[in-house]
């Protein structure tokens, strides 16, 4: 009698806020475990941030240190690497639970598209990180070189810190954005000869991105941000076009197919 009301068994509102409550909690306890191992991995990764000041500390003429400033200062940069750490390493996790969450209410081919996205854009986002953390000691090295002689640079911890993750975080979200290219592509919004056709937009937005993602003055830093970027935007819109031209051939055998089937 049930599956006579309901024949496409949709769930109520209350079933949906049960099945959102308990995938949130099941990602939140992911995220505390994370946070459990990023608190006991702390030191390994403030070293690993550390290095490029200790570096440019041991030139001659350059005089800087990473500097706590309060009692508890220490105890509060512990606890937010600690969140973030979690967060990045039970990225998978928790992003599988947000999957099962969306995916039931998807078509088939929206899903796929979806799956898709999120395959391609990790590893992206993982390279974009990459590059960020190979170019952060010109980063720093280009913005010490501003302090006056005779004068010391004390920085701040948790500035410094908040500095390193948002290059990071930026240079992840510069290299997944050719991936909404091909989305748009794959959903019809954008053609591949469209894409390709914006050039020179692309190429102003690519110069944008990168001025902002490199907080320095260095134009080889812009540079090596552009050059990938590059790369990308031209692979999508090779992927687009593949994709056009594969839809233009599976055009004429519906149509033949449609015929038929009227006939």
């Amino acid at each position: 009698m049930a599956a006579r009301r309901n024949p496409e068994k949709r769930m109520k509102l209350s079933g949906h806020l049960r099945e959102l409550r308990k995938r949130l909690f099941y990602s939140a306890i992911i995220i505390l475990a994370g946070g459990v191992v990023g608190w006991l991995e702390f030191e390994p990764v403030f070293a690993a941030l550390q290095k490029p000041i200790l570096a440019l500390a041991s030139k001659p003429g350059v005089n800087a240190t990473i500097n706590f400033n309060s009692v508890v200062s220490a105890f509060d940069l512990r606890m937010q690497m600690s969140f973030f750490i979690g967060l990045v390493i039970t990225a998978p996790l928790w992003l599988w639970q947000i999957w099962m969450f969306v995916s039931p209410a998807l078509k088939k081919r929206e899903r796929r598209y979806a799956l898709a996205f999120i395959l391609t854009s990790s590893p992206l986002f993982a390279l974009g990180c990459y590059v960020a953390w190979i170019s952060l000691p010109n980063f720093i090295d280009s913005m010490l070189s501003f302090t006056p002689s005779g004068t010391a640079n004390v920085i701040n911890a948790a500035e410094y810190v908040l500095f390193a993750v948002r290059v990071l975080v930026v240079f992840g979200l510069a290299f997944v954005l050719p991936v909404f290219l091909v989305l748009l592509n794959l959903i019809g919004v954008l053609t591949g000869r469209s894409i390709l056709k914006g050039w020179r937009i692309a190429l102003l937005v690519i110069a944008i991105v990168a001025a902002l993602a490199t907080p320095v003055s260095d134009p080889m830093s812009m540079l090596l941000m552009m050059i990938p970027l590059g790369m990308l935007y031209a692979i999508s819109g090779v992927i687009a076009l593949t994709n056009d031209k594969a839809k233009s051939m599976r055009k004429p055998k519906l149509i033949e197919a449609d015929a038929s089937s009227v006939s």
